[in-house]
């Protein structure tokens, strides 16, 4: 739809209605991104892989299309309809994360996660941009902290239902299925968390597209106003002329997720190689962590970032994020190190929350200092940053330092605590450097 400056704002119900529907998205998003943390072992076995190239499996297969695909994408956000973008996104992850599950050897298994980023890609472009659109800026950052709240639920289902196959084929390596043929029973795992999703693809159609709105301090660099056609050079000539704002925010929120993803991806096998916890308890486990702490840290997060932002703060939402570091830093290192699975246990409710508490806030503060028709091709820049470090590093990471460093599989909580808590830590610096030249550009 055109843009329209004096458009009534959607009603209430339809608003929230609308993002309930992109946090169902992305809830099968993360899901079927995170189900591999749960099958390390198994697939390691299988196919007689290195900590090194699951890793890759896990974090580099699926961010390095997932940001390349990102910009032209993003670019389609800005000029096309975000609700059809999304819908397509969703069935195109959905049938790759099946075709894992068909998986014959690593490389196969490699181009499927390939597959499962380029799909996934199209989401969160479009459902930030859609999202500014229906909610005024003094409730965006709730908003946005809600829909990114659908990746911790995912990532929680993706370990609970992950753990429970896990557990109920435990005694069945082999199954076989009508047309597909005998597969290995994690196999099936891929299955179950894939194709369901296609049914939440018919639900974009169920939502309104909305107007693309502007305010009049919303322009490029050039004079233009949101309402003019804007090139992808636009974008990167107003990224470079902003750059002290934008980067920043995207290296400070990058290395947040990386301490995220270092984390939750290699916590089961840490559970598993230390103490003999195997997925099939610990997936539940965490996975209700994730479900319950993971999503009350978000969203406190986004209802902090906002009370901030009502009080006079222009940089709460940074202010947010640096909250989250420093908390999350000391629980993150100290968590691995634990000689008791009853004190992991204890200690998983405030490591969740914290580490997903600034990540409401970190897409509420990009769009803040966007202008509208750029924030689908700003906000894949943001994803290419905070996926390709967070991601695609973040599980390597760990990976790296327990082959190359400790030389043994047993040492990954201490690769874990090492790698995450330094992240964290990174993070802060980064977006404490970046708060004066951010609140500068607060529209």
């Amino acid at each position: 739809m055109t843009q329209n400056k004096t458009d009534p704002w959607p009603s209430s119900f339809a608003a929230w209605y609308a993002v309930i529907v992109l946090v169902i998205a992305y809830t099968f998003s993360f899901a079927d991104r995170m189900i591999l943390s749960l099958l390390i072992e198994p697939i390691k076995k299988d196919f007689s892989l290195s900590d090194t190239e699951i890793s890759l499996l896990h974090g580099l297969a699926f961010a390095i299309f997932y940001t390349i695909m990102g910009i032209p994408i993003g670019r389609l956000v800005d000029t096309s309809s975000r609700r059809r973008i999304i819908a397509a996104g969703i069935c195109i992850w959905s049938i790759m994360t099946a075709f894992c599950g068909l998986a014959r050897g690593f490389w196969e298994l490699f181009l499927a996660r390939v597959g499962v980023g380029i799909g996934e890609a199209a989401l969160s472009p479009a459902a930030y941009s859609l999202i500014t659109d229906i909610f005024r800026p003094n409730k965006l950052s709730r908003a946005l902290a809600v829909y990114s709240a659908g990746a911790f639920i995912g990532a929680g289902m993706a370990f609970i239902i992950g753990g429970a196959v896990i557990s109920i084929v435990a005694n069945t390596p082999e199954l076989t299925l009508p047309i597909i043929g005998t597969i290995k029973s994690w196999q099936l795992s891929f299955f179950l968390i894939g194709l369901p999703g296609l049914i939440v693809a018919g639900l974009m159609y169920t939502i309104k597209e909305p107007v693309r709105r502007y305010t009049e301090e919303n322009k490029v660099g050039n004079g233009a106003s949101d309402a003019e056609n804007i090139s992808v050079s636009d974008v990167f000539l107003y990224f470079k002329r902003n750059w002290t704002a934008y980067l920043p925010h995207f290296f400070g929120f990058a290395f947040l997720a990386l301490q995220f993803n270092g984390l939750v991806a290699w916590l089961p096998t840490f559970l598993l190689r230390v103490f003999d916890v195997s997925p099939g308890y610990s997936g539940p486990l965490i996975g209700v962590s994730l479900l319950i702490f993971g999503t009350a840290g978000i969203v406190t997060g986004g209802w902090l970032s906002d009370w901030l932002f009502a009080k006079g703060h222009k940089d709460a939402t940074l202010k947010t994020g640096i909250i989250g570091g420093l908390l999350v830093a000391p629980l993150t290192a100290i968590t691995p190190l634990l000689g008791s699975t009853s004190a992991i246990y204890l200690l998983l409710a405030p490591l969740m929350f914290f580490s997903t508490f600034s990540f409401g806030a970190a897409a509420a503060a990009l769009q803040q200092i966007t202008p509208n028709r750029m924030r689908g091709v700003m906000s894949a820049l943001y994803l290419f940053c905070l996926n390709l470090i967070g991601l695609g590093f973040g599980p390597t990471a760990v990976a790296l330092a327990t082959d190359y460093i400790f030389k043994s599989e047993t040492a990954v909580g201490q690769s874990i605590s090492i790698v995450t808590a330094s992240a964290a830590i990174i993070g802060v610096a980064i977006l404490i450097m970046g708060r004066k030249p951010f609140r500068k550009r607060v529209f």
